[in-house]
């Protein structure tokens, strides 16, 4: 199966680059927000989707996301802080894998993120790596916000096959999310859902997909 494949749609967050949830808690904690539950409510998610389609703009969305957690007094050089706490970097030998699987395949990066984000873990990549963007890494890059779309959602997937001319059985898309896993299959991908533990470069061998792989 892993002959048939062509294309290669990656997520970013916790397959390429690395992120730790947890993290945000702590910082959180550290302004004096002890109300986690609060964090997970869906005044919360429905805030941080709207943020993630691009409904929002960053400014409207710390004014609001302040409000909604009483935090009146964090400057919003103090929130970018803590709410970018949540990602940590990605490792070199990541960045190489990438180069080396882009000479086999077309490869693609296909995220749900927000404007505060995308703004911190391109600084990272241009500043470690020399990559301006990442379009200048993958053929192409689609971040949720931009497209005003996001996983699972099918429009997001239709959308980018359309962009490229690919088609679902020569296409491999690699998650961590089941969720996002399971609404590319419906659409006829192939998928990897791959696990916090594993490493992307340990599913190739010199930019090929291992054989050994198991691929649905």
């Amino acid at each position: 199966m892993a002959a048939k494949i062509k294309n290669i749609i990656f997520d970013l967050g916790g397959v390429i680059l690395d992120i730790d949830k947890k993290l945000i808690y702590n910082e959180l904690k550290n302004i004096g927000f002890t109300n986690n539950e609060r964090l997970e409510s869906p005044e919360v998610q429905e805030l941080l989707d709207k943020f993630e389609k691009g409904i929002y703009s960053a400014p409207t969305f710390r004014d609001k996301m302040r409000a909604c957690l009483d935090l009146p007094q964090v400057t919003d050089a103090n929130f970018d802080f803590v709410w970018n706490a949540v990602l940590l970097d990605i490792p070199k030998e990541r960045i190489q894998a990438i180069e080396n699987i882009k000479q086999h395949y077309n490869i693609f990066l296909m995220s749900n993120t927000n404007e505060i984000h995308y703004d911190m873990f391109v600084r990272d990549l241009q500043l470690r790596f020399g990559y301006r963007e990442f379009d200048a890494l993958f053929d192409k890059s689609y971040f949720s916000f931009a497209v005003h779309m996001t996983k699972p959602d099918p429009n997001f997937f239709e959308f980018v096959l359309d962009q490229h001319d690919m088609k679902p059985e020569e296409t491999l898309f690699i998650d961590d999310s089941k969720t996002n896993i399971e609404a590319a299959q419906k659409l006829g991908l192939h998928i990897y859902n791959i696990s916090r533990d594993e490493l992307v470069r340990n599913l190739f061998s010199n930019g090929i997909l291992r054989d050994d792989i198991v691929i649905s």
